[in-house]
């Protein structure tokens, strides 16, 4: 056994002040050093994290501590899990699971979300390390709130964060230098869509800055080569599409790369430093920027038997995660895209009776 030391006020004082005893600790494992035990307990694979914690009080604090986190990605032991907001025929917010390891590929409800965000719109939907954050949104009845709600995925719980700089509704959410980036959208005043708040983890704290260069009606964002790009709606009045570019050097907004943007036309996501996109204007047709030859290249299309738009994108690994209406989903391989393999299904989850919109798509690993 290890030992702890406690300290015990003496309560007759003296010189002494404090007495201190050793008392023992049990081993996480019987018979085995802690550290050669954490080997063992790290290769458990996380869907039986749920039931490890009730084996010992010890196997509880690991498992919701940060150090099997820290040491699962150390050794690249940790999963990712694909996490799915959605919104059902209630109107109601919900929020799904999959993990794309199993036997079982099936998305699973996540239960108990925030009952205050559950009748929200254009709430934000973020991951950072192994905590899920759900952000803002608004009402018809109710103006833009800066409400945050943080899920350890880890302890499986939701507890309240602390709050936005800024009420915000349908803005822009994405992760840059270990920081949360809530950006744009509609607010309470007219600088709300030309603002943005970052969340640093280390200080709990939000802080908020704007720029001109930030227009509403944000649809898409992605992060390539340390750097935000979001994509706001086309010009009325010449039809080309508008994005802008985070630079962190300077903490300023520029205007976006023109031919990148020309064909960002739906949802994007990045695999390897390379930008994907899918085109839903005619069918659903996955295109990659070849930023060496500055134009986009198509890689193929998707089956209208498989896919429901409008879709979202998740990438784990090298393979990107097509999901659409009804949580509907198809795994695309790019491991030769551009090779001349061309693009493969390597597999797709069954269709689902529901029509739940898909409001947005993140990754977890743990």
């Amino acid at each position: 056994m290890q030992e702890v030391s406690i300290e015990i006020e003496n309560p007759e004082g003296g010189s002494e002040g404090i007495n201190q005893m050793r008392q023992p600790q049990e081993p996480l494992i019987h018979g085995l050093p802690d550290d050669i035990a954490l080997l063992c307990l790290a290769r458990v694979p996380r869907e039986y994290y749920p039931v490890l914690k009730f084996v010992s009080r010890r196997w509880r604090d690991l498992v919701h501590g940060e150090g099997l986190h820290a040491h699962r990605k150390k050794h690249n032991l940790d999963e990712t899990w694909i996490y799915a907001l959605c919104r059902d025929k209630f109107e109601q917010v919900c929020c799904y699971v999959l993990d794309p390891n199993s036997s079982r590929r099936s998305w699973k409800q996540m239960r108990e979300l925030p009952s205050r965000s559950l009748l929200r719109k254009g709430v934000g939907f973020e991951v950072l390390g192994k905590r899920l954050y759900l952000m803002g949104g608004c009402r018809w009845s109710e103006d833009a709130t800066d409400e945050t709600y943080c899920y350890d995925a880890s302890k499986n719980s939701w507890t309240e964060a602390n709050p936005l700089s800024t009420a915000r509704c349908y803005f822009a959410c994405e992760v840059l230098g270990q920081k949360i980036y809530a950006i744009g959208g509609l607010g309470l005043n007219s600088s709300v869509p030309h603002s943005w708040d970052t969340y640093d983890p280390c200080t709990n704290n939000w802080t908020s800055h704007s720029d001109g260069n930030i227009v509403p009606e944000i649809e898409d964002s992605f992060v390539l080569g340390e750097k935000i790009y979001i994509r706001c709606g086309r010009s009325a009045v010449t039809s080309q599409v508008y994005a802008v570019v985070y630079e962190p050097s300077s903490g300023t907004w520029q205007h976006a790369d023109a031919d990148m943007v020309s064909g960002w036309q739906g949802p994007a996501v990045v695999v390897d430093d390379t930008l994907y996109v899918l085109d839903e204007s005619s069918g659903t047709r996955l295109m990659m920027w070849e930023k060496d030859l500055r134009e986009w290249v198509a890689i193929g299309r998707l089956s209208p038997l498989l896919t429901r738009p409008p879709c979202k994108l998740v990438a784990v690994g090298k393979s990107i995660y097509v999901i659409g209406k009804g949580r509907s989903t198809v795994v695309v391989d790019v491991s030769n895209a551009g090779n001349g393999g061309g693009m493969m299904v390597s597999s797709s989850i069954p269709k689902l009776t529901s029509n739940d919109e898909i409001i947005n798509c993140k990754c977890l690993s743990i």
